[in-house]
């Protein structure tokens, strides 16, 4: 119990830290970039980010390409998502997984295969951000039948903004949305997400996000405690076309069926056809 209580802190005190690192970088990055006559914000083996951890960002696949995340996360849990770019606006996508994958049981899985798709309605330029609207009824950890959701509610339908930064040795980018999921029987409100992320030049880097949650902490089936879902993660771009991410979930201690934070593990492949 007592080392519980340690890694409770622990996850906490990283996260907090992780905060002020990124804010700090943002700060430099946009004071550097207000300065520099080439305002190109990503170098050309960094992709904008298309998702902070769960949420997404207002970054889309280019035309022609795609790419594919496998997560693995508790209760030998396996997810799969696929998405490529139709336009440089807009990219669409499916996914499918289910728990109990790495176990010596029969897996679990997901009662349907889930649709993503996003369009870009403004690019980011140099005073405004990037702007996306859309929708994926994909959620995350385990499928509750019984309330017809997942533990992480999908985003459902959603909107979200992005500004990305160029620092001396590193590039950043802030993220804030609003989305309203299907997954409402227990609770339907409309709720927020927000977040940031840093990527250095020698390929490592850090997010954390914050999901408001507030659809999911009103009603007695709510699996929710009211506290929001705080995650944070630190990620490897191993080559230029792949992502390997270490993520901590749920920092806050926000849902009641769990008594400490959830680890998952990522791998991101990105291509051209």
């Amino acid at each position: 119990m007592e080392f519980t209580k340690k890694l409770k802190r622990l996850g906490l005190s990283v996260a907090v830290i992780m905060g002020a690192v990124l804010l700090i970088g943002v700060a430099d990055a946009a004071a550097q970039w207000s300065r520099s006559k080439d305002h190109d914000v990503y170098s050309s083996n960094i992709q904008p980010p298309r998702r902070m951890i769960d949420a997404p960002t207002a970054g889309v696949l280019q035309k022609g390409s795609f790419d594919t995340e496998l997560r693995a996360f508790p209760d030998g849990g396996m997810l799969g998502i696929l998405q490529i770019g139709l336009t440089n606006r807009w990219q669409i996508g499916i996914s499918y997984g289910g728990t109990e994958v790495i176990s010596s049981n029969d897996p679990s899985w997901n009662p349907r295969m889930q649709f993503l798709t996003k369009l870009q309605i403004v690019s980011e330029s140099m005073g405004f951000p990037g702007i996306a609207v859309g929708f994926e009824d994909q959620g995350f950890g385990l499928w509750v039948d019984s309330l017809d959701r997942y533990q992480i509610k999908s985003k459902g339908f959603y909107a979200v903004a992005s500004k990305g930064y160029r620092g001396a040795n590193f590039t950043s980018s802030l993220h804030g949305g609003v989305d309203y999921s299907r997954e409402d029987r227990d609770d339907d409100d409309v709720s927020f997400f927000f977040g940031a992320d840093m990527t250095f030049d020698n390929n490592l880097g850090f997010v954390t996000e914050f999901d408001m949650a507030l659809n999911d902490d009103r009603t007695p089936n709510s699996l929710g405690r009211g506290r929001g879902y705080l995650n944070a993660g630190v990620h490897w771009l191993l080559l230029e076309q792949v992502v390997v991410e270490g993520v901590l979930k749920d920092l806050l201690q926000n849902r009641r069926d769990t008594d400490t934070f959830g680890r998952e593990l990522r791998l991101l492949y990105f291509e051209n056809f």
